[in-house]
C-alpha cells in the first residue's frame, strides 16, 4: 500500500468526510479536497522537473500546506524531506546532505532558504506564501492545475526522509519506504481501536515521523479526520481539543502535562477526548496515574524511533489500574518482532535488560550513510541502541538510550531511576540526569530539574528526597535547578547539549 493511497481510499469511500483542519487558521480539506490538492500539487512538482526518486524539502511550520506537500511529493514518487524550522541555522548542512531538487517553505524561512539554496544548487524555491524573490509563488502552481504524470506505484520506494531528533549526536536522515510504514500504521490504528468517527490532534511537529505514523497514517487508513496545530499553548491548545472534537491527542510528555493541568482547573477534561498517546520520550508513571485517576483517561506511551516507521512497542487504550506496571510501554505490534539481545547478541530470557532490537519492517537506510546504516541494522535487526526488557507479559519496558547511560565509579546509572524519582516530588515539571566527565569518579552525575509554573525549588532538598528512592548512593550526584530544558525539535530533552552546558560544567567540578 502506498501512502498517499489511504487518501484517495477515503476520498472514494466518503468524499466530503473532513480529512485534514488546520487548527490555527481554521481551515481544512475533505477527503475530495486533499486528493485534489495532492494532484495540483503533483503537476506542480511534475511540471518543474521532480521525478521519482527526487527529493522535496518541506521546511515549514505546522500548516494544510505542508500536509498537501508531503502528499503530492509520494503521489509521483519522490521523497518528502522533512527539516524541522529549528534547524535554520544548519540548513546549508541538510539541503547538502539529501540534495533536494525543489524546497517548499514560509515566507519567514526565506533569508536562510536562499542561502542554502544557493550554496547547494536546490533548483527551484516555491514559497507557500507567494512570490519572493528567487522563489516561485506556491498557491499560484496549485491555482494553475497542471496535470500530474500517472503513479509510479512503487510499494518499495522511499517516500519519507526525516532526521533523527538528535538527542545524543548529530542527526541523521532515516528513509522510510511506503509499504512497511503503511502496514505499521495500520497496526497501530488497530491497537489503538481507531475508527472513521474518531478525530486525531497533534501538535507537534510535522517534520517528526512520529507524526507520519500516529497522527496521519493511522487516522487516514480508517477515514477518520486529522488536525494540525502550529501554536500550543495549555488553555489555548484546551479549548481546540475540545472545538474540533478531538478524540485522541497525539503529543509529547509536556503537552499532555498541559491538558491535565488545564482539565484540573476546568474540572474536567476536553469532552471528547478518550486517550493521550505519548512520544518523543519516556512518559513518567506518575503522569499517566494522573491521567487515569484525574481525568479516567488512559495515557497510552508508545515507543519508537525515526529509524523504525512504526513503534517498538504501544500500550491500549485501556485505564491500568495497577501502579507497578504504569512504567511499561507497551507489548509489540503485529508487524515487529521484538528482541532483546546481551552483548554476544544472545536472545535475554524475560526480565533481563540488554539492547532492544526489531525485525519486521523498518527503514530502508540513513540517507547516504552505508556504514552507519549497516551498523544500525546489523544481521537483519534494527538495533534500537536503547536499553530494555521484556518481561513476563510480553511487554517493553524502556530503561535508557545505551549512550545516556552513566557511569559513576564503574556503576552503571539509568538515568531514568534518578529523573522518575525527580518528576516524582512536588513542584517538578521536568528532570533530566547526564554524566559529565570526572577525574576520580569517570563520570560525575548531575540531575537537571524544572519547576512547574510558580513553584520554587531546592536542589539540596530534591537530592535528599529521593534518596530512598533509587538503587544509587547519591553522594556525588548534583542537582541543578532551572527554568528550562534544551530540548530537541521532537520534543526530547536534548541531553547531549545539555552534557555540554556551562551549567553542567559548573556543577561536576563543585565539590
Amino acid at each position: 500500500m502506498l501512502m498517499h493511497r489511504l487518501v484517495t481510499l477515503g476520498a472514494e469511500r466518503h468524499p466530503d468526510r473532513p480529512a485534514f483542519h488546520w487548527v490555527d487558521r481554521d481551515r481544512g480539506l475533505t477527503y475530495a479536497g486533499a486528493v485534489d490538492a495532492m494532484e495540483r500539487m503533483a503537476g506542480a512538482l511534475h511540471d518543474l522537473g521532480v521525478r521519482k526518486g527526487d527529493r522535496v524539502t518541506v521546511f515549514a511550520h505546522n500548516g494544510l500546506d505542508y500536509v498537501v506537500a508531503m502528499l503530492g511529493a509520494w503521489r509521483i514518487g519522490a521523497i518528502a524531506a522533512l527539516v524541522n524550522v529549528k534547524f535554520a541555522d544548519e540548513l546549508t548542512d541538510y539541503f547538502a546532505d539529501h540534495t533536494p531538487s525543489v524546497v517548499i517553505y514560509t515566507h519567514d524561512m526565506e533569508a536562510q532558504v536562499a542561502a542554502a539554496a544557493a550554496a547547494t544548487g536546490v533548483r527551484h524555491r516555491l514559497c507557500m506564501d507567494g512570490a519572493q524573490d528567487g522563489a516561485l509563488p506556491l498557491p499560484d502552481l496549485l491555482a494553475a492545475a497542471l496535470p500530474a504524470p500517472p503513479d509510479p506505484g512503487d510499494e518499495s520506494a522511499i517516500a519519507h526522509l526525516s532526521y533523527t531528533s538528535g538527542t545524543t549526536g548529530r542527526p541523521k536522515g532515516a528513509c522510510l519506504a511506503h509499504e512497511p510504514t503503511v502496514r505499521a500504521a495500520r497496526c497501530i490504528g488497530e491497537r489503538l481501536r481507531l475508527r472513521s468517527s474518531d478525530v486525531s490532534f497533534g501538535p507537534s511537529a510535522l517534520s517528526s515521523s512520529y507524526q507520519l505514523v500516529a497522527n496521519l497514517l493511522p487516522p487516514l487508513a480508517v477515514g477518520a479526520s486529522i488536525n494540525v496545530m502550529r501554536f500550543w499553548t495549555q488553555e489555548g491548545g484546551y479549548d481546540a481539543l475540545a472545538r474540533r472534537g478531538a478524540t485522541m491527542l497525539v503529543a509529547n510528555p509536556p503537552i499532555l502535562d498541559d491538558v491535565l493541568r488545564e482539565a484540573r482547573r476546568r474540572g474536567a477534561p476536553p469532552p471528547a477526548l478518550r486517550l493521550g498517546l505519548s512520544g518523543g520520550g519516556p512518559v513518567p508513571p506518575l503522569l499517566k496515574a494522573a491521567w487515569r485517576d484525574a481525568m479516567r483517561l488512559p495515557l497510552v506511551e508508545s515507543y519508537g524511533q525515526s529509524e523504525l516507521g512504526g513503534f517498538v512497542g504501544l500500550g491500549y487504550p485501556e485505564l491500568e489500574p495497577d501502579d507497578g506496571k504504569l512504567g511499561r510501554v507497551g507489548p509489540p505490534l503485529p508487524d515487529k518482532e521484538v528482541a532483546i539481545l546481551g552483548p554476544d547478541d544472545r536472545a535475554l530470557p524475560a526480565g533481563e535488560i540488554g539492547e532492544i532490537t526489531v525485525t519486521g519492517g523498518f527503514m530502508a537506510g540513513y540517507w547516504d550513510r552505508a556504514e552507519k546504516t549497516q551498523e544500525a541494522t546489523r544481521g537483519g535487526r534494527l538495533r534500537t541502541g536503547d536499553l530494555g526488557l521484556l518481561d513476563a507479559d510480553g511487554h517493553v519496558t524502556l530503561r535508557s538510550r545505551r549512550a545516556e547511560l552513566v557511569e559513576v565509579a564503574g556503576r552503571l546509572w539509568y538515568p531514568r531511576d534518578v529523573e522518575e524519582a525527580l518528576m516524582a516530588e512536588a513542584g517538578v515539571a521536568q528532570a533530566a540526569l547526564v554524566g559529565v566527565a570526572h577525574d576520580a569518579l569517570g563520570q560525575r552525575p548531575v540531575a537537571f530539574a524544572m519547576p512547574q509554573p510558580g513553584a520554587s525549588l531546592d536542589g539540596s532538598a530534591l537530592k535528599a528526597a529521593i534518596a530512598a528512592c533509587v538503587p544509587y548512593d547519591l553522594a556525588p550526584l548534583a542537582v541543578v535547578v532551572v527554568s528550562e530544558l534544551p530540548m530537541t525539535p521532537t520534543g526530547k530533552i536534548a541531553k547531549a547539549e545539555l552534557a555540554r552546558s556551562d551549567a553542567a560544567l559548573r556543577a561536576a567540578e563543585a565539590p
